[in-house]
């Protein structure tokens, strides 16, 4: 049952419409695991510094027993991931 939190900086008013079930199904496709399993937190307008500096970004924490394992893995997930959130949250690739 993979488990998903996204933390932003952005403000909820400015996150698309229904991005934690564009995430979720975005986990489902990303990790092979069934929408029905995954569970997904989105938490906006939290205080947040990356890089040194506070310009609005994000982090995802993805966590599923034997999906998220190898480093090959992790590095096609991530870069997936990346994808998603580059496009529906309109952050920069370093933030």
């Amino acid at each position: 049952m993979p488990f998903v939190e996204l933390e932003t900086s952005l403000p909820a008013e400015r996150l698309p419409p229904g991005l934690p079930l564009k995430l979720c199904e975005a986990t489902a496709t990303i990790l092979g695991k069934p929408a029905e399993r995954v569970n997904v937190t989105v938490r906006s307008g939290m205080p947040m510094v990356l890089a040194g500096s506070a310009e609005p970004c994000a982090q995802l924490l993805v966590s599923s027993i034997g999906v998220v394992g190898s480093a090959q893995q992790n590095q096609g997930h991530s870069a997936r991931f990346f994808d998603f959130l580059t496009a529906e949250l309109g952050l920069g690739p370093e933030r």
